[in-house]
């Protein structure tokens, strides 16, 4: 292909893209564009792979741009959203019999609680029994350390695959 055809034509994909609404815009939609624009048939393997190149450079250098923006807003939701929370729960905190504050129950007789034991914050899933009025945590459960909690929390999805694969396996 010569080298001002290619140049043509990688400028015509370009003003295209440029100018486009890429949630409805097609690669095969910007070769025929590029086409009519420049007055040249763009249906054969190179001009297609010419095309293609062109595009996917574009969308690349997009992202790489967005990248940073979406990082910025990504962070201001969750701000916001952390504050909400925040606000939503002033005053609405529980705490069981020792003081420990309660984050939630998962069912009637499970909870997890944040702790300070020895100088150590534990977050407790443990299941909790009545005596004398009283709901008691029992030697069922669980305390991790807040390096044991992050280190679970980082697995979470790997955990949520595993158990999407087996109950796949079980349908």
């Amino acid at each position: 292909m010569d080298s001002e055809i290619q140049r043509k034509i990688e400028k015509a994909v370009l003003e295209i893209l440029e100018n486009a609404d890429m949630d409805e815009m097609t690669e095969y939609k910007v070769r025929k564009m590029a086409a009519e624009k420049l007055g040249i048939e763009l249906s054969g393997s190179d001009h297609k792979r010419l095309v293609r190149q062109v595009v996917q450079s574009f969308l690349e250098n997009q992202q790489s741009k967005a990248e940073p923006e979406v990082d910025k807003q990504v962070e201001e939701e969750e701000e916001e959203e952390e504050e909400e929370q925040t606000n939503d729960n002033v005053g609405a905190k529980e705490y069981d019999e020792e003081g420990d504050l309660i984050i939630c129950r998962l069912s009637e007789r499970r909870r997890v609680t944040i702790q300070d034991f020895r100088g150590k914050t534990l977050v407790s899933i443990r299941e909790y029994y009545k005596k004398d009025g009283k709901e008691l945590p029992s030697s069922k459960g669980i305390s991790l350390t807040t390096e044991q909690w992050n280190a679970f929390k980082k697995n979470v999805p790997a955990i949520e695959g595993a158990i999407k694969k087996m109950e796949s396996r079980l349908v």
